[in-house]
């Protein structure tokens, strides 16, 4: 078994790295050769090795400068090709080795990057129940046509927009549209595709077509920010862009100077930008790493070079800056009843229900009720309420919709305006009567995570300039949260594509903008983003695929540990790039007074990769 999963091991380096892998035998059997006295073998077999191994490098090269890369690459594919035409085969393959070595770091470091919409198209709705004359057919949602009459059952995700003709239902949309608690729904609602029915069959009219509903739109903004995202320029290649044509004018220099081709290839090789090619490489996955530990999973380098030059920071509202889940705010007693029975009641009979409201209730009486009481006679009205004994007592818990049908109209008499306050503050109400008469009014909301302050003083002394908060939640709770948070910027009601459109006005003027956000809805704002951040602990898969960077703990503070780790991997980076082009100019100096031989420049090289690679370790 373990030698099976060796050999599985070593199959997928060959396939990933057969470069670097086959350089490295080569210079290896070489080497052997060599001290074995085979001198002519060990050039033939460091000749073909340069050869093999060279030409993709080239190629590969060529083609980038056909489209306008001039990167780190040129000056390594200038040393390999002038090693080839002089026979200077172990020089060449010590750049070799270098060069893909360089990229298979790099390469290993970015394997988990994933830029697909794969979940998101996964998830997308595939099916629909179309009621016909005498029977209900499921069908493809792109054969739904405006107008079919499809009937939902509780579980099933909404497949196209459309509005409720027959039923009520408890909705879940916080995925599409940022709000954080469930919604009742009855006839001549609206319902949109993407969506999940809690609880309570209905049946819908279909009023737009799989391809225009909004779920469909949002794979389309997904994919069009990820095609539009302009390609970033990376550490390495913005010195390399001074380095390279200094390489060139110093190898011809010396070679007038000298008189001697080689000295060309001896200052190309001592010149080849390894420090270039590496220190990026190293400190990235150095950053990796570190991250990692700290439950930050980075999709590759250029996300983390972007994090740690970030001068705006733009975050979603609900499951991101809030936990996205009811929490009680208060418990209003009626008729005298204490708060603490009003909580004991509640929660013995809401321990029987798998209602996210139900779930709230009795979460909060652990540690307050000492201990709850077994309900007899438990009923479930499905996304309404509940009912059942507790103590010989008659309890009921739900909705004013569930308490007004089972006990009458007049139960909420002079509570009216008190509960249509509430509801317009975005906020749930859970009401509750024991024996037929209203005892007492338990309020719900979303709550701002505790460690949001402290997150948002860290990334103003991180140097990012300005904080966003964005939501699709009403006017009022976003202002309290931004209130609450430090954030001085905040927009409400946003649909998604608005929310993508304020990142990309933000991106014109911040070139680098961090998106952090966690559901559906976030998706086409987090690909546009400079560099998305999804919180994936509680987050849907659709917002993790469209983001450049996961955070696997529920904690919004890890975005201040994303940047400080990016800020500190591009400051270590930066020092070995500045230090091995700085050692290596001074080598190209003596080399082109033809003082130093390529083979042993491509040695002094690497000695200057091994400082280059040590510092840059320091990152982890």
């Amino acid at each position: 078994m373990q030698l099976e999963k060796w050999k599985k091991r070593i199959s997928d380096y060959l396939r990933e790295y057969p470069i670097p892998i086959y350089t490295f035998l080569g210079l290896a059997a070489g080497i052997v050769t060599f001290f074995m006295g085979l001198h002519e073998l060990a050039h033939k077999i460091w000749f073909y090795t340069l050869i093999a191994g060279g030409i993709p490098i080239v190629f590969e090269t060529t083609v980038g400068m056909f489209h306008g890369q001039f990167a780190s690459d040129i000056v390594a594919m200038l040393a390999i090709i002038t090693a080839v035409i002089m026979d200077q085969a172990f020089a060449g393959v010590i750049v070799v080795l270098m060069q893909s070595g360089g990229e298979a770091i790099e390469k290993y470091g970015l394997r988990r990057a994933s830029y697909s919409l794969t979940a998101l198209l996964e998830r997308a709705p595939r099916i629909a129940r179309r009621k016909e004359t005498e029977k209900i057919e499921e069908v493809d949602v792109k054969d739904v046509k405006v107008g079919d009459i499809l009937v939902v059952r509780p579980g099933d995700l909404i497949p196209v927009d459309g509005t409720i003709v027959l039923g009520e239902a408890e909705i879940d949309e916080s995925a599409m549209t940022g709000e954080a608690l469930a919604r009742a729904k009855g006839t001549g609602a609206r319902v949109v595709s993407g969506s999940i029915d809690v609880s309570g069959a209905f049946e819908m009219r279909a009023d737009k077509i799989s391809e225009e509903s909004q779920y469909a739109k949002i794979v389309q903004l997904v994919r069009k920010a990820q095609a539009e995202k302009a390609p970033i320029q990376r550490l390495a290649d913005r010195y390399a862009v001074f380095f390279t044509p200094f390489t060139l004018v110093v190898s011809v220099l010396g070679w007038l100077i000298t008189g001697d081709p080689t000295t060309i290839l001896a200052v190309l090789v001592v010149a080849t930008p390894c420090p270039l090619i590496l220190a990026t490489p190293v400190a990235v996955i150095s950053g990796i790493n570190r991250a990692a530990e700290a439950g930050i999973i980075v999709k590759g380098g250029a996300p983390l070079e972007q994090v740690g030059k970030a001068k705006v920071a733009v975050f979603d509202k609900t499951g991101t800056i809030t936990y996205g889940t009811p929490f009680i705010d208060e418990i209003i007693s009626v008729n005298s009843i204490s708060e603490e029975e009003i909580l004991y009641k509640a929660a013995s009979l809401e321990q029987f229900s798998s209602h996210l409201t139900a779930e709230s209730i009795t979460r909060y009486a652990e540690g307050r009720i000492e201990k709850l009481s077994f309900p007899e006679g438990f009923q479930e009205i499905s996304g309404r309420g509940v009912e059942g004994s507790i103590d010989h007592e008659r309890i009921l818990i739900g909705s004013q919709v569930f308490l007004e049908e089972k006990l009458g109209k007049d139960t909420f008499e002079g509570k009216l305006e008190l509960l249509d306050t509430i509801r317009s503050e975005g906020k749930l109400v859970a009401c509750l009567a024991i024996n037929e008469k209203l005892a007492g009014i338990i309020i719900l909301s979303d709550k701002m995570r505790k460690e949001v302050p402290q997150m948002v003083e860290r990334l103003k002394n991180l140097k990012v300039k300005e904080v966003f908060l964005l939501s699709g939640d009403s006017i009022g709770n976003t202002e309290a949260i931004a209130n609450q948070s430090g954030i001085l910027h905040y927009m409400a009601e946003l649909l998604p594509e608005e929310k993508e459109r304020v990142v990309v006005d933000l991106k014109k003027k911040y070139p680098s903008t961090i998106m952090v956000g966690d559901g559906i809805n976030d998706a086409p704002a987090l690909a546009a983003a400079t560099v998305g951040v999804a919180m994936g602990a509680k987050g849907t898969a659709i917002s993790a695929e469209a983001a450049d960077i996961v955070l696997l703990v529920d904690d919004i503070s890890k975005v201040g540990e994303t940047v400080f780790i990016g800020q500190r991997m591009l400051k270590i980076a930066t020092q070995s790039i500045l230090v091995g082009i700085g050692l290596s100019a001074v080598l190209m100096g003596i080399a082109a007074f033809g003082f130093i031989q390529p083979a042993i420049g491509a040695l002094l090289q690497e000695v200057i990769d091994a400082l280059v690679i040590l510092n840059a370790l320091r990152a982890r």
